[in-house]
């Protein structure tokens, strides 16, 4: 935890928070933090600043905040991913929101098990735990939006225009050329498909509706191996 991130409801009054379970035990046993400690804290989408530890109680902390600073600027970029195994959405959806991506887009595709959709990881309430931790873990704090899509075909073609509009649209998907990131310079919407790539029909689809395939070569990569990669390589 880099941040403590803070919700409405925590707070007792204006400059005055009460914080309980995982969050008190974090600073706790964690952070090891006594009564005059500070810790980097925000308000959920909102400021980012400094709280100091007043109290500490047998179940919850009392702490004194100052939010004075501006969450970092988001990056211009929208994800449009492949449903990955439970796991592993835990891990894409943590690392999206610490790189600064604030537009998630969960899809379908043929190589998508069925018994994804069926995770208690796509509830509301597991999605916005591993965004919160996301926000911990980079120093910011407005929540990204993820919006899940069932259907493949009719996400693509009803869409996607909206999405890509006044956008470059990447599709990432193994071959021998490297991308040349230099050549791009405008918000972006980057397409990952599942561990082996989207199937040849999904593929053609994609490029149908303006996107660019890139790549970082032939190696066949594990998703969230490849969103940090491709993000740095884009972005940064």
């Amino acid at each position: 935890m880099n941040t403590l991130i803070l919700e409405n409801e925590d707070f007792l009054d204006e400059n005055t928070v009460k914080i309980y379970g995982r969050r008190a035990k974090h600073i706790l046993e964690i952070k090891k933090l006594s009564i005059g400690s500070a810790i980097n804290t925000g308000l959920i989408n909102g400021n980012l600043g400094i709280a100091t530890v007043k109290s500490i109680g047998s179940t919850n902390i009392i702490l004194e905040v100052s939010l004075k600073d501006e969450s970092p600027a988001p990056l211009s970029l929208t994800l449009i991913i492949a449903l990955p195994r439970p796991k592993v959405l835990k891990k894409i959806l943590q690392t999206a929101t610490s790189l600064g991506i604030k537009k998630i887009y969960l899809i379908n595709s043929w190589k998508v098990e069925k018994s994804y959709w069926q995770t208690n990881q796509l509830s509301e309430k597991n999605i916005r735990e591993q965004l919160l931790l996301g926000l911990e873990q980079s120093c910011e704090t407005v929540v990204p939006e993820v919006i899940i899509r069932k259907k493949f075909k009719p996400f693509l073609e009803d869409e996607i225009g909206s999405i890509v509009k006044d956008s470059i649209a990447l599709l990432a998907h193994p071959c021998e050329k490297i991308f040349d990131s230099e050549r791009v310079k405008k918000n972006i919407v980057l397409a990952i498909g599942p561990e082996g790539g989207f199937t040849e029909y999904e593929f053609k689809k994609f490029i149908e509706m303006g996107f660019k395939q890139i790549s970082l070569g032939k190696r066949i990569q594990r998703v969230e191996t490849i969103l940090p990669l491709l993000v740095g390589k884009l972005c940064y």
